[in-house]
C-alpha cells in the first residue's frame, strides 16, 4: 500500500487505543492481512481480519514472528509482546477503509467506477488499453471490488495521475454506501443488471444499491445508452472490435465510449484489445496441449473471465471446456452451457460425475472449470505432462506490477523492451510473454536468432530485438522479421550483403556502441566509417542505437556517467547524419531503477522483472514473481555415527530425522548446496542440506513434527530468489536459467 503515515496520524486516523510499546516512532508503509505475502516488515502493520472461514487474530503471533511489530485488533492477544504495538479498534476492515477514505482525499485527479454484475475488470482493462500512452492512467489490480479491495485499491493509488478506475461490487443491502464513501467518483459505468449470487430480495433493490454508489457521478455509462450512441467517431470505431462473442461486444462498446470522452481513440487501438486472464493456473497437457486449472469456483463472474482466458490463449488452437458439476450446482447447468456457447468454444463438456473414458485431447486448450479440486486433480493426473512432484511456479500478476513499477519510473513516451533470452530467464514464453505483451511491453529481446523464431513459431507478432546476430543466423533473421543488432563493420557488410542477394531494402537493424563495457559494439573510433556506410546503403535502415553500461547496479561508480556521456555524444553523431527518426535506449533493469534521466526513449527490463533491485527502496516496491517447491519423498531416523550419501561425505553426531527430497543438480539446485552450505524450508522450519546433493535428490535434516504430505519450500515466502542465490555463491541469472526443464513450470494469475 502507497502509505506514509506518521504513527500519530495513523492513530488518529483510525481512532485506535495504542496498547504496548508506545515509545517507538515509526512511518506506516504497508499494511498486509495474510501473514503468507509478508516479504518485509519495516513501517508494515498486521491488520487481523475477521472472515467467514479465518481469523486473522489466530495469525498474530505468527506475524510477530515474521518480524511484525505493528497490530491493528478488535481484541487483544493472549501474548502481549512488549516490543510491539497493538492499535485496538471496533472493526478491523472499518479501519482499513478508514485508510482509504484519508488517501482519497489526498487524490486530486478523477475517479471513474465501474459496477454491475458482470464484466466489470474486462470493462476496466480496456478503459486502461484504449488510453494508454495519452494519459497516466491508474487502476485497481484485477477484480478487487469487495470491501476490502476497494480499500486495498484506493490506499494503492498513486498522488499523481489523470484518472483512475476502480470496480465496485455489493452482495448485500448498505455495501454500496460504504464503497461510495471510499471512492468519491466523479464518472460511472454500469455494465448491465443481474442478480446473481447476492443477498438483495429483487432487482429494484439491487438499483437502488447501485444508485447510491453513482448519484454524484457527472455522467454514468449503461449498456443502454449506447443504443442511442450515434457519435459518428464511435460508430465507425465500434467496427473495429475484435470479438463476436456477445458478452465481449458489449464490454467492448461500453469501453470504448468512456474512452472517447477523455482522449482520441484510434483503429489501432481499438482492433488490438486484449482477452483477460483472471485467477488461473497453465500446465503443458500431452499431445501438445495446455492445461488452464480453474479449481476455485464456480460463480459465473469468474467463469467469463476464464472463458476470455481461454480465448486469449488459444491462438489458433481449438478450445475446450470441462465442468465438473456437484448435486447442489445443477441448478446453474443451463447458465453454464449458455456462456460456454456465448464465447464459441469448440468441445464442452459439462459432467456431473467423470467419465471412465476421457476425452481425447491434442493440440487444444483446455480449461478445468469447477471447485471440486479431487476432480479437478484427476483430470490433471490424467492429461499434465509432467509428473515430476518438484515444481516453479510464476506469478503472472506480480510480473504486470513489477512491470508497471518500473513504468512508474519512466516517462509515459519511453518504450519497454522487456528480456525474454534464455526462455525468459527459465520462466517459459507462452504465458510470461503473453503477459508482458498485455501488460504494455513495446519490444522483446532475445540473444540469439533461434529464440526469436520460437516466439514466431508461437505466433508472437510484436518487435523482437536479436542481442548475438550471428551472420549463419541471419536468413532466420529475415525469415522471421526478427531484427539484428549491428555491432561491427564485418557483421554490417555480411548482413548488408544478405539483404541485396535477397533484393530487400529499408531492413531494420539495431546500431550496438560500445561506451565502457568492452563487450560487443562499435568503437567511438568506428563510428564515422559506420555512418558512411548507413548512409550508403539503403538495404539497412536502424531502428535503434543502444549500449549497455557495466556498473549500473553500483550508482556511484565513475563509469555510469562516462558511459551516459559518451552514448549521448556517440547517438547523436549518428541520429544527425541519418534523416529518419531513431530510438535510443542504455538503461537495463539497474539503470532504470538508479538514472531515470538517462532513459531516452527506451528501457530494457530482464531481471527486474522477477522482484530483483540492488535499490532497496526500489526493491521494496517490487514483488517476487517465482516459487519453487517440492515433496518429501521419505523420511529415516538415522543412529548417531551413520553417513550420509555418496562419499560419505557427512555423518550425524546423535540421533537425526533426515528426509529424502526429489530435486538434485539436474534440476537446478546447486550442487555446491550440499552439506549444510544450503538448505530448503518444511513447515517455515529451516533444514539444512545434509550429505552431497545428487542428481536427482538432496537429503536435510528435520524435526520429529515433518510428515510425508508436507510441502518443501525451494525458493518462497522464507527463502527468496536472492537468498538461495548467495548461499550457492552465484547470482539469480544462473538460478533462474538452471531450473531444469523436467520441473514443471506452473503460471498464476491471481
Amino acid at each position: 500500500m502507497k502509505l506514509a503515515l506518521s504513527s500519530l496520524e495513523f492513530q488518529q486516523i483510525l481512532a485506535a487505543t495504542s496498547v504496548g510499546d508506545d515509545t517507538q516512532e515509526f512511518v506506516v508503509q504497508e499494511l498486509i492481512y495474510d501473514t503468507r505475502k509478508i516479504t518485509r516488515t519495516t513501517g508494515v502493520v498486521f491488520f487481523a481480519l475477521k472472515g467467514p472461514k479465518q481469523n486473522g487474530h489466530a495469525f498474530i503471533q505468527r506475524a510477530y514472528e515474521l518480524g511484525i511489530r505493528l497490530f491493528v485488533v478488535e481484541a487483544l492477544p493472549e501474548k502481549i509482546n512488549t516490543d510491539a504495538t497493538y492499535f485496538l479498534v471496533s472493526d478491523s476492515l472499518t479501519a482499513i477503509q478508514q485508510l482509504a477514505i484519508h488517501r482519497r482525499r489526498q487524490l486530486h485527479y478523477p475517479v471513474l467506477v465501474i459496477a454491475g454484475s458482470i464484466g466489470k475488470t474486462t470493462v476496466k482493462e480496456w478503459i486502461h488499453h484504449l488510453l494508454a500512452g495519452q494519459l497516466n492512467v491508474v487502476r485497481s489490480p484485477k477484480s478487487y471490488n469487495s470491501q476490502l479491495g476497494v480499500a486495498l485499491s484506493i490506499l494503492e493509488l498513486p498522488l499523481e495521475a489523470d484518472l483512475a478506475l476502480i470496480e465496485a461490487a455489493a452482495t448485500k443491502p448498505g455495501e454500496m454506501q460504504k464503497l461510495q464513501a471510499m471512492i468519491q467518483p466523479n464518472f460511472g459505468i454500469l455494465t448491465n443488471y443481474h442478480l446473481r449470487g447476492n443477498e438483495f430480495k429483487d432487482l429494484d433493490q439491487y438499483r437502488a444499491e447501485l444508485q447510491e454508489l453513482l448519484h454524484p457521478c457527472e455522467w454514468v455509462l449503461t449498456g443502454e445508452t449506447l443504443q442511442t450512441n450515434q457519435d459518428p467517431i464511435f460508430l465507425e470505431l465500434e467496427q473495429q472490435i475484435p470479438f463476436k462473442d456477445p458478452a465481449s461486444l458489449q464490454n467492448a462498446k461500453i469501453a470504448l465510449a468512456a474512452a472517447l470522452k477523455f482522449a482520441t481513440i484510434t483503429q489501432k487501438n481499438i482492433a488490438s484489445l486484449p482477452r483477460l486472464a483472471l485467477r488461473l493456473e497453465t500446465f503443458d497437457g500431452i499431445n501438445g496441449s495446455v492445461l488452464i486449472n480453474d479449481a476455485y469456483t464456480l460463480d459465473l463472474l469468474a467463469f467469463e473471465g476464464s472463458l476470455a482466458y481461454l480465448k486469449t490463449l488459444a491462438a489458433g488452437k481449438k478450445t475446450t471446456v470441462c465442468c465438473y458439476l456437484k448435486p447442489e450446482q445443477l441448478a446453474q447447468k443451463a447458465a453454464i452451457q449458455a456462456l460456454i456457447q456465448a464465447f464459441e468454444i469448440d468441445n464442452f463438456y459439462i459432467w456431473e460425475a467423470l467419465p471412465s473414458h476421457l476425452p481425447e485431447i491434442e493440440n487444444q486448450v483446455v480449461l478445468l472449470k469447477g471447485n471440486d479440486r479431487s476432480a479437478t486433480q484427476h483430470l490433471l493426473e490424467q492429461w499434465c505432462l509432467k509428473k515430476h512432484s518438484t515444481s516453479v511456479k510464476y506469478d503472472l500478476a506480480a510480473l504486470k506490477h513489477n512491470l508497471q513499477q518500473y513504468q512508474q519510473k519512466l516517462k509515459p513516451q519511453t518504450n519497454l523492451l522487456v528480456m525474454v533470452k534464455a526462455q525468459a530467464y527459465g520462466a517459459g514464453h507462452g504465458q510470461w510473454v503473453s503477459q508482458l505483451l498485455r501488460s504494455g511491453a513495446n519490444y522483446l529481446g532475445v540473444a540469439y536468432a533461434d529464440e526469436g523464431q520460437e516466439l514466431r513459431n508461437e505466433g508472437i507478432k510484436a518487435p523482437i530485438l536479436v542481442m548475438n546476430a550471428e551472420p549463419e543466423a541471419f536468413d532466420t533473421c529475415i525469415n522471421g522479421q526478427l531484427e539484428p543488432a549491428i555491432y561491427s563493420l564485418e557483421q554490417l557488410d555480411i548482413f548488408i550483403r544478405k539483404l541485396i542477394a535477397r533484393g530487400i531494402e529499408s531492413y531494420p537493424i539495431h546500431i550496438k556502441l560500445d561506451t565502457g563495457m568492452h563487450r560487443l559494439g562499435f568503437e567511438p573510433h568506428e563510428v564515422p566509417v559506420l555512418i558512411e556506410t548507413l548512409l550508403a546503403q539503403p538495404e539497412v535502415q536502424v531502428k535503434s542505437i543502444y549500449s549497455h553500461m557495466a556498473c549500473a547496479d553500483e550508482p556511484s561508480h565513475p563509469l555510469n556517467s562516462q558511459q551516459i556521456e559518451l552514448f549521448e555524444v556517440l547517438s547523436q553523431q549518428i541520429m544527425a547524419a541519418l534523416p529518419y527518426p531513431i530510438l535510443r535506449h542504455l538503461l537495463n533493469s539497474e539503470g532504470a531503477a538508479h538514472f531515470p534521466e538517462a532513459q531516452f526513449d527506451m528501457v530494457r527490463i530482464g531481471i527486474g522483472l522477477f522482484g530483483i533491485n540492488h535499490d532497496p527502496k526500489f526493491a521494496s516496491q517490487l514483488r517476487p514473481v517465482l516459487s519453487w517447491r517440492s515433496s518429501i519423498s521419505q523420511i529415516k531416523t538415522l543412529e548417531p555415527g551413520a553417513c550420509v550419501g555418496y562419499g560419505c561425505s557427512e555423518r550425524v553426531e546423535a540421533k537425526q530425522n533426515i528426509a529424502i527430497i526429489p530435486v538434485g543438480y539436474a534440476d537446478g539446485f546447486k550442487r555446491n548446496l550440499g552439506e549444510g552450505k544450503g538448505g530448503v524450508y518444511i513447515n517455515g522450519q529451516y533444514c539444512p542440506t545434509i550429505g552431497r546433493v545428487c542428481m536427482d535428490m538432496i537429503m536435510v535434516c528435520v524435526s520429529t513434527d515433518v510428515n510425508l504430505k508436507d510441502e518443501v519450500e525451494i525458493i518462497g515466502t522464507h527463502q527468496t530468489l536472492n537468498s538461495l542465490a548467495a548461499a550457492a555463491d552465484t547470482i539469480p541469472y544462473e538460478i533462474l536459467t538452471s531450473i531444469s526443464p523436467r520441473v514443471q513450470r506452473i503460471y498464476t494469475n491471481d
